[in-house]
């Protein structure tokens, strides 16, 4: 196969968040979190498992950055926990924590890595989902001042506002299966339009503090087609690319949400009389980046349901579609206006464990970061501004729901010792790396 040369100066990376790797849930002033509550709960997560002990990456973190310098990677994504910055979700911010993320920072800085921060990844504090979450518009006011805390506090260059705000809404407001466990459609598309609105209000206030610093989004977008060739399932595209894709984007890269999508949530939820004079003008603030995090496509038949069309693995709802990857950023290239472009996320859960000689072969990982980086150098060729590619994820470690049996880890975590053990495919990944080139 034909070897395939990066740009110079791409951003090879990995990726973690907060409360999938810290562990640490009660030290240093870390306040509760709405996971901390859903965890406890019996029968939300696989096996009852908790964000204890995650992979320990808050005491471990010196050892974790060793090891992404040693896997020769430029960039580290993590998030930051917004309940060890300000325990209550609001006031003065908690000094121990702001320190664990300087010492992660200045780390980083000491090994050459980039750090790209991530201000939310689902982990509102509990006395914010106490005054109704996201359904509260003043939780967006309430995210801002928290941006504003850590902007000051941290000397770095590239920020990642919101984590799939998609994921907040379809699995914790629509499906219940995240937390803060709601069913409820009414109120799911109220959050979505303030987490929209807070993510404007911090890009708002990060160009006005520090203008030479860029920010954006990370969105889950899911490419979607249609399962047959019948033009109900055409129809039933469009509509499920509205709520996938199109009620992300639009408002935040086109200034307005699309007219199709926001009539169908109408009828359905107060949403649009959540959307008050000025927000679209906030909510699409011009963003310096944009993370794209691409898993699984959707193929949809006439009736608009799901149809698994190609191979899972160990989550089955992660379709294996390369394809997928080119298709939506060369959509993002030619549909929106330009902006840089960074794969914030990437990767494949796999049932893995260590051989008799200690070696975790992960070959199907391999193979799939091999055929979506293929997809990412096609779209490259085609235009797309990608500047860089974190793979998700550097540890094994909570999954949510799933708890701790899915592994999307190129690092192998064994849990009772918390041994790290990197997998083929992070040896691979830093050949790639190191190379600036793919084969």
């Amino acid at each position: 196969m034909e070897t395939k040369r990066f740009p110079q100066g791409f951003v090879w990376g990995t990726a973690t968040s907060a409360f999938q790797v810290e562990g640490a849930t009660t030290a240093d002033g870390r306040g509760v979190s709405v996971w901390d509550t859903f965890a406890a709960v019996p029968g939300n997560v696989r096996n009852g498992d908790t964000g204890e002990p995650g992979a320990d990456h808050y005491r471990r973190y010196a050892e974790d950055l060793d090891l992404i310098a040693d896997l020769g990677l430029s960039g580290y994504r993590f998030s930051i926990a917004w309940p060890r910055i300000q325990p209550n979700g609001s006031g003065k911010p908690n000094q121990k924590g702001l320190d664990f993320y300087k010492r992660l920072v200045d780390g980083l800085a000491e090994r050459g890595i980039r750090p790209l921060p991530t201000l939310f990844h689902w982990d509102l504090p509990q006395a914010l989902q106490d005054k109704g979450g996201w359904e509260n518009r003043d939780t967006a006011a309430r995210f801002a001042e928290y941006a504003e805390i850590v902007f000051d506090a941290l000397d770095v260059a590239d920020w990642v506002t919101i984590n799939e705000p998609k994921t907040v809404v379809d699995c914790g407001y629509r499906y219940g299966i995240h937390a803060p466990g709601i069913k409820d459609d009414a109120r799911a598309f109220v959050a979505c339009h303030h987490l929209l609105l807070a993510h404007g209000l911090a890009a708002r206030v990060l160009h006005e503090r520090h203008p030479s610093r860029r920010i954006g989004p990370a969105l889950n977008l899911h490419p979607v087609y249609p399962a047959d060739d019948s033009p109900e399932a055409a129809a039933a595209v469009r509509h499920r690319d509205g709520l996938e894709n199109r009620l992300y984007l639009d408002p935040i890269l086109k200034g307005g949400y699309p007219e199709d999508t926001l009539e169908w949530i109408s009828a359905r939820s107060p949403m649009p009389d959540h959307i008050l004079d000025g927000d679209l003008a906030i909510i699409a603030e011009p963003v310096d980046l944009l993370g794209v995090q691409y898993y699984t496509p959707i193929f949809v038949d006439g009736r608009g349901e799901r149809v698994i069309k190609h191979r899972t693995a160990q989550a089955d709802w992660l379709e294996i579609y390369p394809e997928g990857m080119y298709d939506i950023l060369v959509r993002l290239t030619r549909e929106y206006r330009p902006v840089p472009l960074v794969i914030t996320e990437n990767g494949i859960a796999t049932d893995d464990a260590p051989g008799p000689d200690g070696r975790v072969r992960d070959e199907l990982r391999i193979a799939y970061l091999r055929d979506h980086l293929h997809a990412v150098h096609r779209a490259i060729g085609e235009g797309a501004r990608v500047e860089g590619y974190f793979v998700w994820s550097l540890l094994d470690n909570f999954e949510w729901a799933e708890g701790y049996a899915h592994r999307f880890g190129i690092v192998y975590v064994d849990y009772p010792t918390q041994r790290r053990i990197p997998k083929d495919s992070a040896l691979w990944y830093r050949e790639v790396a190191k190379s600036n080139e793919l084969r």
